[in-house]
């Protein structure tokens, strides 16, 4: 953090922060569009994420503040009761109201909030945000929840008071994140293994596109109808609840079914790519980050060709990496249509990387991506 958060506290509330928190983003390094159709998936944390300076007030009142938005906002403890158009308090107001309903006693308090995660990238800066707060009221009031009863409390925020139909990984992961592992979970039934990641002599590149992601939701809707038309007309043959139930040699047997070219091209990708999730953490597990690497490639030219969910801006990313002789792996993150990619970036090259890329980037797209470096990081800590 390049900031000094007790300084600023104290220079908004005239008073010295009585605790602070950190929480990290996240990133999915492989494994993407088949939670939906009964998949794993890989994240990991990272060391850019959101901090939370907290101090007790006696006038029985929650007042936010950040150091990224202008707009503040203070609540009577009593009326936590409702959102508030779109603006960001909604996160940390819709954790509270949970911790009252829940029958919590939680007394007036004051929050700053800093966060270095990119707005809208896809690196769950919303997440980070519900983690942040739920962890420290946890820690501070010594409320008694574990680490997974936090996990569905902020998915609950998430859905219902905030009103975004998301799963479960981007709290999972921001909660459950361990420096240098990586998480291979199965968002369904929530049973995980974490999976050793030395970077050894490389590090994570995240590159935000900076294209805002409009397609992202209607398109995400369209995929999984797309997928639900491809089981039914498997289960003419086989009995499956997912598509994830089959690898790539069982489905090569029974694909014949489905006759529409774009349906099968959709499907393929979800059962490949949870193979993919398995051999990326066998990978991982032997120290062989090359193959890590080329699974990474493998996974984004899929989603480009098959699933149909990337994009000329993360294509032109991904691009510049092949191409790029310290780079082993890329590919888009998130949902597509815009948000990140992340790449393996060899050490001692973080400069160059972002030069050429950036001129690369700027000449086929016209304006810059941003650029991050980043290490995979631990969950949420009291500092």
């Amino acid at each position: 953090m390049n900031i000094n958060l007790e300084e600023k506290f104290a220079a908004k509330y005239h008073k010295k922060a009585d605790a602070i928190y950190f929480t990290p983003g996240r990133v999915n390094l492989i494994g993407e569009h088949i939670d939906y159709n009964g998949g794993l998936v890989m994240p990991c944390a990272i060391t850019l994420g959101t901090w939370l300076a907290i101090a007790p007030n006696n006038e029985n009142k929650f007042r936010f503040k950040s150091l990224n938005f202008e707009m503040e906002k203070t609540v009577e403890s009593n009326v936590l009761n409702g959102k508030d158009g779109s603006y960001w308090a909604n996160y940390p107001i819709g954790v509270i109201n949970e911790f009252i309903e829940d029958g919590k006693e939680i007394n007036g308090l004051d929050f700053l909030f800093y966060g270095n995660i990119p707005i809208g990238s896809g690196l769950s800066s919303s997440a980070s945000i519900e983690i942040a707060t739920a962890y420290a009221l946890n820690n501070y009031f010594n409320l008694g929840y574990d680490k997974l009863e936090l996990v569905k409390i902020a998915k609950r925020v998430e859905n219902e008071f905030i009103g975004l139909n998301s799963g479960i990984m981007d709290q999972f992961a921001v909660t459950f994140g361990e420096k240098n592992k990586a998480i291979v979970l199965d968002c369904e039934t929530l049973k995980y293994k974490m999976v050793d990641v030395d970077l050894g002599n490389y590090v994570l590149a995240i590159i935000n596109t900076n294209k805002p992601r409009e397609l992202a939701d209607s398109k995400y809707n369209e995929r999984v109808a797309e997928c639900q038309t491809a089981l039914k007309l498997l289960n003419e043959e086989i009995t499956l609840h997912y598509l994830c139930e089959l690898n790539a040699e069982k489905f090569a047997l029974h694909s014949h079914l489905i006759t529409d070219e774009t349906i099968l091209n959709r499907a393929t990708h979800v059962v490949k790519e949870n193979d993919r999730v398995h051999l990326a953490a066998k990978a991982l597990n032997g120290g062989n980050l090359e193959e890590f690497g080329r699974l990474m490639y493998a996974s984004h030219e899929s989603l480009r060709t098959l699933y149909e969910v990337s994009g000329k801006e993360l294509d032109t990313v991904v691009d510049f990496c092949t191409g790029y002789d310290h780079v082993i792996g890329a590919r888009m993150t998130g949902a597509g249509f815009g948000g990140c990619a992340i790449a393996l970036l060899e050490k001692g090259y973080e400069e160059d990387f972002a030069k050429h890329l950036t001129d690369y980037y700027v000449d086929k797209i016209g304006y810059p991506a941003a650029i991050y470096i980043s290490e995979i990081g631990n969950g949420p800590i009291k500092l």
